[in-house]
C-alpha cells in the first residue's frame, strides 16, 4: 500500500499539535481540507485514526504509527529545504579555482583556509596553472575561477577580469641573509650573491630577467631554478640565495620572519592580479560567494600592506 507523504505530515502534525484545527494551523491549511483527507485517509486503511467522540483527539495505535512516519516526512521536507537554502546562498556546494603556484601557496592558501572555517560545506577544488592554461580550463567549463597575474588592458574577448591587486615585485631573501636588515643596500651589495630563478613557464621567470637587466646585473648566478614557493623558502632560509617574488607574498609571510624584502628600487610588472572569469559563464551562487570574499580580503590586504609601508618597503 502506497501512500502519499503528504497524508503522513497531516496526521503527524494533528497528533503533535493536539487537535484538528491546530494541526492544520501548523501546515498552514485550513482545518476542513485537514478533515477532509483525514476521512479519506480512514477510508483507504480502514481503520479509524482517531477514537470516536473524544475530545480532545485521541489518536489509536495505528495513527501514532503513522505519524511517527509522518514526522519522517516532515523532518525530510525540513532537510532538503535547508539543502537548498544553503545552497542559494552560497553556503554549500564545490567552488573550482585555479591559479598561479606562487599566489596560490604564499597568499590564496590561507585566504581558502579561513573562508573554510566560515563556510564549512564548502568544498574547494584547487588547481595550479598559469594564464593560458587557466583561460582553456575556464573554456572547457571545468574551471570556475581563476587567480591570476594579467595585464589589464590586454584580458581575451569572451573573459571577465577583476583586479584586485597592482603588479609590484620585490628582490627576496631569507630573514638572516647578510643584507637583510640593512637601511640601504647597493648592487655592489648584492653582487656576490646566487640567485633563484622562477619555473620557466612562469610570469616570475621574466620578471627576474627583467629586474637583473634593469639593475644592471648581467653577470649573476642561478644556484636553484624550477620549485615550489615551498621550496624557494627553505633554500632562502637556509642559504645567501636571492630572488624576486610578488611583494604580497612576502608581506603575507612577514609575521612568520621567514623572508625579508632588499630596499632596493626595482621595476614593476605591467600585470596586475586578478579574478578571471568566462563572460558568458553565470557564477554559482557558492562561487558568487567565494569571489566577493577573494575580493574583500585583498582589498583588506592591500589596506594593510598601505599601512606598513614607510618609504618603499615596511622594516622589521
Amino acid at each position: 500500500m502506497k501512500f502519499d507523504p503528504r497524508h503522513l505530515e497531516i496526521v503527524a502534525a494533528i497528533v503533535d499539535a493536539g487537535g484538528l484545527t491546530e494541526g492544520a494551523e501548523a501546515l498552514g491549511k485550513s482545518q476542513p481540507s485537514v478533515s477532509r483527507t483525514l476521512s479519506m485517509l480512514e477510508a483507504r486503511v480502514g481503520s479509524r485514526l482517531f477514537a470516536k467522540n473524544k475530545r480532545p483527539l485521541q489518536p489509536t495505535e495505528l495513527c501514532l504509527a503513522l505519524a511517527a512516519e509522518g514526522r519522517k516526512v516532515l523532518a525530510a521536507n525540513k532537510a532538503a529545504s535547508d539543502v537548498v537554502k544553503r545552497y542559494l546562498d552560497g553556503r554549500s556546494g564545490v567552488v573550482r579555482v585555479g591559479g598561479s603556484p606562487i599566489f596560490m601557496d604564499g597568499v590564496i592558501s590561507g585566504m581558502i583556509a579561513e573562508f573554510q572555517t566560515g563556510h564549512p560545506d564548502v568544498r574547494i577544488d584547487q588547481s595550479y596553472n598559469y594564464a593560458p592554461e587557466l583561460m582553456e580550463k575556464l573554456e572547457a567549463g571545468t574551471l570556475d575561477i581563476a587567480i591570476c597575474p594579467m595585464k589589464v588592458d590586454a584580458i581575451p574577448t569572451g573573459f571577465t577580469f577583476k583586479d584586485i591587486l597592482p603588479g609590484r615585485n620585490v628582490i627576496a631573501c631569507g630573514a638572516t641573509h647578510p643584507v637583510a636588515n640593512r637601511t640601504s643596500v647597493t648592487l655592489s651589495d648584492i653582487a656576490p650573491y646566487p640567485w633563484i630563478a622562477p619555473p620557466t613557464d612562469s610570469p616570475l621567470y621574466e620578471d627576474l630577467r627583467s629586474v637583473l637587466s634593469s639593475i644592471g646585473m648581467r653577470d649573476f648566478r642561478v644556484s636553484f631554478s624550477g620549485g615550489s614557493l615551498t621550496s624557494i623558502i627553505n633554500i632562502l632560509e637556509r642559504s645567501d640565495a636571492l630572488t624576486v617574488l610578488p611583494y604580497s607574498v612576502v608581506f603575507t609571510l612577514r609575521r612568520q620572519k621567514m623572508l625579508s624584502a632588499l630596499s632596493i628600487k626595482i621595476g614593476h610588472p605591467e600585470r596586475n592580479l586578478g579574478l578571471l572569469t568566462r563572460a558568458d559563464a553565470p557564477l554559482g551562487p557558492t562561487v558568487r560567494r567565494f569571489r566577493q570574499y577573494i575580493i574583500r580580503e585583498f582589498t583588506t590586504l592591500a589596506d594593510t600592506i598601505l599601512k606598513h609601508e614607510q618609504n618603499a618597503l615596511w622594516r622589521s
